[in-house]
């Protein structure tokens, strides 16, 4: 029988959701749990939740509930904080502990005018926080929860797709210009999260994209084999049924479908290029997935009232987040395995790496390179110009007199290059390719 985490994760909410419970007057979301409530839950999707409202909310939080933790870890432009929720069984787990044992990471609403995905991320974290049944506890036992609440609270602010600088921060994650994108980069780093849950929205195109919820997996051909099959299996086989079992349509993101036939006519995104989020956590060895509710209204109900297409996007997500935990609950040894071995891979792997092309898009000759140098050398002006970069991404580097050379022979091997290499089209810097290691 699957693993069920439905009391802790979306507690009132214990069987299938159906239009008329999302039409329902009560508070859709109303927790089983004590706790605060988010400004969602107590206007029943009237509106979002205000940042002061979040503010208080999570500090009660860390006040109220001894295995929480939130911490300030880093700061918008604005002066706005990007803050770490981290969750365990009896209290909140070290970095150490994070990272020898099972993780996941979830980032909530990179895109500021995406708010579905932030409220799944409040209403979880809470739930987890104040829940006492001996399957939260046994969970958080052996699964430590980061959670990044909103990921761009500037755009938030806003209500606008980019951040205060108008950068769409889901194509800074190689570059790291933004604040935002660099906190994100110090998480991977610090915590190494085994599975990255990226929450986002997504308008429809009727009749051809318009499903409830869209998945996907990190389509990037640097992504190690067994993380890249673990990543598929988290949508295909986990988040996709289980919200259909919840009674949404599901699709795979990017994919535009016959509405006769649902075969595949188009694809419109959802590429491989190592700059966005989902390919970035399959480069740095992580299990990722992108998940993207609907925000257009389809039926007359949500047309009528936008609370009601609201309490639609937040449950929807909340279904997802109901199958991604059934994953990590019963896949934690094959997902560690599967991490775990992508990270040594870096030490021995002579294969290629790949600038272009996809799981489901082959790449050229010209996009792959077929006989990686061993290092790349850089002079100390690139070095002063990259190296904070390549130390937010872990990348190690040994610094000498002339500069620093950066060898591939280390858990971020296929990082390299896309970093270095003139020929990949998101480099830092032309590094000079070295073959004397």
């Amino acid at each position: 029988m699957r693993y069920r985490f439905r009391a802790a994760l979306l507690g009132a909410v214990t069987t299938a959701l159906t239009t008329a419970f999302l039409a329902a007057p009560a508070p859709a979301t109303a927790a089983a749990h004590e706790g605060p409530r988010t400004g969602f839950e107590t206007s029943n999707g009237a509106r979002w939740t205000t940042q002061p409202e979040e503010q208080e909310f999570l500090a009660r939080l860390d006040r109220d509930s001894a295995r929480t933790r939130v911490d300030r870890i880093g700061s918008t432009k604005q002066g706005r904080p990007l803050q770490l929720v981290r969750i365990g069984a009896t209290q909140p787990p070290t970095a150490d502990r994070i990272r020898r044992g099972n993780s996941v990471l979830l980032i909530c609403s990179q895109h500021g005018n995406e708010p579905s995905g932030r409220e799944a991320c409040l209403s979880t974290v809470r739930n987890l926080a104040y829940a006492t049944d001996a399957a939260t506890r046994r969970f958080l036992e052996h699964t430590s929860v980061l959670v990044l609440p909103t990921a761009n609270p500037d755009g938030r602010a806003a209500n606008t797709r980019g951040n205060s600088d108008g950068v769409d921060i889901n194509r800074d994650h190689l570059a790291l210009k933004t604040a935002e994108a660099r906190t994100m980069a110090t998480l991977f780093r610090d915590y190494r999260p085994d599975t990255v849950y990226d929450l986002h929205e997504y308008g429809a195109t009727p009749p051809y994209y318009d499903k409830d919820l869209l998945s996907l997996w990190p389509r990037s051909l640097n992504t190690q084999d067994a993380v890249h099959e673990e990543a598929s299996t988290l949508s295909e086989r986990y988040v996709r049924p289980t919200v259909q079992e919840n009674g949404f349509s599901t699709g795979i993101y990017g994919i535009w479908t016959d509405p006769e036939t649902g075969e595949p006519i188009k694809q419109v995104a959802g590429d491989g290029q190592e700059r966005i989020l989902r390919n970035t956590a399959g480069v740095k060895n992580s299990v990722g997935l992108l998940v993207e509710t609907r925000t257009t209204p389809l039926t007359q109900a949500e047309k009528d009232d936008p609370a009601v297409n609201n309490r639609r996007r937040l449950i929807s997500q909340l279904a997802g987040l109901e199958g991604a935990f059934a994953f990590l609950g019963e896949r934690r040894g094959r997902i560690e395995a599967a991490t775990t071995a992508a990270r040594l891979a870096g030490y021995a792997d002579r294969g290629p790496v790949y600038f272009g092309g996809a799981d489901n898009d082959p790449a050229t000759d010209e996009e792959i390179l077929q006989d990686p140098p061993c290092a790349y050398r850089l002079d100390k002006g690139s070095y002063a110009e990259v190296g904070d970069e390549l130390a937010l991404h872990g990348v190690q580097a040994e610094r000498d007199g002339e500069g620093a050379v950066v060898r591939l022979r280390q858990p971020q091997r296929a990082l390299v290059p896309l970093l270095l290499d003139e020929r990949s089209a998101y480099h830092l810097t032309a590094a000079k390719p070295s073959t004397a290691c």
